[in-house]
C-alpha cells in the first residue's frame, strides 16, 4: 500500500502530466487543425521507410488498438491526410500512406508544436531536472514492458 507521501507524489505527477498533455493538445489543435492522434500517425509515417506502414505496425508504433486506429485513419483519409492501399508483399493486409497533404500538414504543425513543448517542458525545467525526468521516463517504461513477475 502507497504511503501518503507516495499518493500525493503519485497524484500530483498523474494531474501534472495531464494538465501538459491538455495544454499541448489545445496548442496543437488551434495552430493547425490536428488532433494529437492525427499528429502520431503523421509523425510515425513520416519516419517510417518510404512513408508507409502496415495498419499493424502503425497501430503497436503509437500504441492504439487496431480498431481504434482503423476508425481514425478512415476520419484522416477523407480529410487527404492518409491514404490506404492494398499491401504489395501480402493482400491480406493494408499499408497507410502519408500523402503530400498530410506531409506538408505535418510539416506545418511541428514548429509551433515542438516550440509549445519546449515553452512548456523543456524551459520549464533545469537541465539537471530534464536529465532526472528521463531517467524516470525509462525506468518506468522498462519496468512496465517487462512480464509479470520479471
Amino acid at each position: 500500500m502507497p504511503t501518503a507521501d507516495e499518493l500525493r507524489l503519485w497524484r500530483d505527477y498523474i494531474e501534472t502530466a495531464e494538465i501538459l498533455r491538455s495544454e499541448l493538445a489545445s496548442r496543437l489543435q488551434s495552430e493547425s487543425s490536428l488532433s494529437t492522434g492525427d499528429y502520431g500517425v503523421l509523425l510515425a509515417l513520416s519516419e517510417a521507410r518510404e512513408r508507409r506502414m502496415r495498419s499493424s505496425e502503425l497501430a503497436a508504433t503509437i500504441g492504439w488498438e487496431r480498431s481504434r486506429l482503423s476508425h481514425h485513419l478512415g476520419r484522416m483519409e477523407r480529410r487527404g491526410l492518409i491514404r490506404r492501399e492494398e499491401c504489395v508483399t501480402d493482400s491480406r493486409g493494408a499499408e497507410v500512406v502519408l500523402t503530400p497533404t498530410g506531409a506538408d500538414a505535418f510539416r506545418s504543425a511541428s514548429i509551433p508544436h515542438l516550440r509549445a513543448i519546449r515553452e512548456l517542458f523543456v524551459d520549464a525545467l533545469t537541465p539537471e531536472q530534464l536529465v532526472a525526468a528521463g531517467e524516470v521516463a525509462a525506468t518506468l517504461r522498462r519496468h512496465l514492458g517487462s512480464p509479470p513477475g520479471a
